[in-house]
């Protein structure tokens, strides 16, 4: 699988991260997360990683995230559910979001991103 790098383009995170992709000579995918979101697949794939800790996954300081009272409401809802909303709505999912072979990351922590390179 090559290394598939959800990306907003306005997001200067985003930014810092291809930059140290492509510093790396590391070959991506680059998928924009707004218009086309992590599968529900690639979402579990990202949970496991982050040992089910799914707030990892959402973007918390997000309009989408505020707008829905999601800091309250997340705690009673199921994997499946939020599984489901993340999938829908790329603007609620942390970003930038990579995913590859030898794992995945969300945010940008060059230490963590070394990994997948």
């Amino acid at each position: 699988m090559a290394l598939k790098f959800y990306e907003y383009k306005k997001c200067d995170t985003c930014r810092k991260a291809r930059k140290f992709l492509e510093a790396k000579g590391v070959s991506f995918t680059a998928i924009p997360i707004r218009e086309q979101p992590p599968t529900p697949a690639e979402l579990r794939r990202m949970l496991k990683i982050y040992g089910g800790n799914l707030r990892r996954l959402f973007n918390t300081s997000g309009e989408d995230y505020k707008r829905l009272n999601l800091k309250t409401k997340l705690a009673a809802m199921t994997e499946t559910e939020a599984i489901a909303l993340l999938a829908g709505n790329g603007n609620l999912v942390k970003r930038p979001f990579v995913l590859g072979d030898t794992g995945g990351a969300v945010g940008f922590k060059p230490e963590e991103w070394s990994r997948l390179s």
